[in-house]
């Protein structure tokens, strides 16, 4: 099972400057639920965003740059490779997340199974970086549950997960 998970705007806003639009602590939490004991794959740019690996995980980092080392991470050079070092992972019968950036979803996007999407009732018209749309025709929503705003999380939000049709 392979899974994409993402925080999303009204415009599939993901980000601006490498760093998330907003911040939801909810959604933060839902990341590490969803998120932990499976393998993530994220691009460079993305790793690079975080202050490390990202604990209890196997942390999978896409680059170009043959010469890219990061202690706690498996470097790889494709997103084929990376599903590949997760295979191990497939074989316990575990999701593996694909987390980020942009064109790591886009990459991903027809291999995968399922979505997990929490959609921000925000738009960020300075975002540079959006996740690709999701298709009714190609993903049915099986789950959908609002969340209104609140003292810690500034918009309303829903966490929504898809299954490819």
């Amino acid at each position: 099972m392979i899974s994409l998970i993402a925080a999303i705007g009204k415009n599939n806003e993901l980000g601006k400057g490498n760093t998330l639009l907003w911040h939801m602590p909810a959604d933060m939490k839902f990341f590490r639920e969803k998120t932990k004991g499976h393998p993530v794959i994220m691009g460079r740019k993305t790793f690079e965003s975080l202050s490390g690996p990202l604990p209890n995980r196997k942390n999978i980092v896409i680059t170009r740059d043959k010469t890219y080392l990061r202690h706690g991470v498996d470097v790889v050079h494709s997103l084929e490779e990376a599903i590949n070092v997760s295979r191990v992972a497939l074989d316990k019968g575990k999701e593996i997340f694909i987390i980020g950036g942009a064109e790591i979803y886009k990459q991903a996007l027809s291999l995968a199974d399922r979505l997990y999407i929490t959609h921000v009732d925000a738009e960020d018209k300075k975002a540079d970086a959006f996740f690709p749309e999701i298709i009714p025709i190609v993903w049915n929503e099986t789950s959908h549950v609002e969340k209104k705003k609140d003292e810690k999380n500034p918009f309303n939000y829903t966490f929504s997960t898809y299954e490819k049709i």
